[in-house]
């Protein structure tokens, strides 16, 4: 009996039997460790900044770095162009001189294929008399289309040579020189078998505001 149970226990494996002396032992071990040394950080930022250079060490060979003196530039000469520029511009700011309209944004000129070059400055400088007038301020832009149309054809029944036609800005409009625009797509389009050419008025006439018109 005794034979067969101590057979029977042989046969029986036990892989956890010494687990607790293992993690026993293991924990004294662990306990048996120095304490992991903190580093001790420095206390201010220059404390911080010698520690970083302390290996550094000084190059003699460019303690004296010799330095080139640049030459200064030589001062702009202005031009004649300059100096007439500035004229010109100091008697726009007093007022002793106009403004060429010609030289902004605003101005329009247009003339029809076959007419000589120079018609619209020889139109803009006044050379032509201005035979009658039509005045769009205050007409919407039906009104104005039907204004223009009525008033070109009285003009040509008439043989008028020269028109003005005041158009606006358009400076409190907040969608731009509407009319402006409109004028001149008509003229150089519906309109243009009876225009010869059409260009900014003079600043007396309307300026940047009116056009002179030469019809056929």
């Amino acid at each position: 009996m005794n034979l067969k149970k101590e057979k029977n226990e042989s046969l029986v494996f036990h892989p956890f039997e010494n687990l607790k002396d293992i993690i026993r032992r293991k924990k004294t071990t662990v306990a048996k460790k120095s304490p992991v040394k903190k580093v001790k950080e420095p206390e201010n930022e220059e404390a911080l900044f010698r520690d970083a250079m302390r290996a550094v060490r000084e190059i003699r060979e460019y303690r004296d770095i010799p330095m080139r003196n640049k030459k200064p530039c030589p001062p702009r000469r202005k031009s004649n162009a300059d100096t007439a520029a500035l004229k010109i511009l100091q008697g726009i700011i007093t007022g002793t001189m106009p403004v060429d309209l010609s030289d902004t944004a605003e101005f329009v000129q247009w003339k029809n294929p076959g007419v000589r070059t120079d018609i619209t400055r020889t139109l803009h400088d006044g050379r032509y008399s201005v035979q009658d007038c039509l005045d769009l301020h205050g007409f919407t832009f039906n009104e104005a289309e039907l204004e223009i149309d009525q008033f070109l054809k009285q003009a040509l029944q008439k043989r008028l040579k020269c028109i003005k036609i005041i158009h606006g800005r358009g400076l409190r409009s907040p969608h731009g020189p509407v009319l402006k625009e409109a004028v001149v797509k008509w003229l150089s389009g519906k309109y243009r078998k009876y225009v010869l050419a059409f260009v900014t008025a003079r600043q007396c006439d309307g300026g940047l505001g009116a056009l002179y018109v030469l019809l056929q």
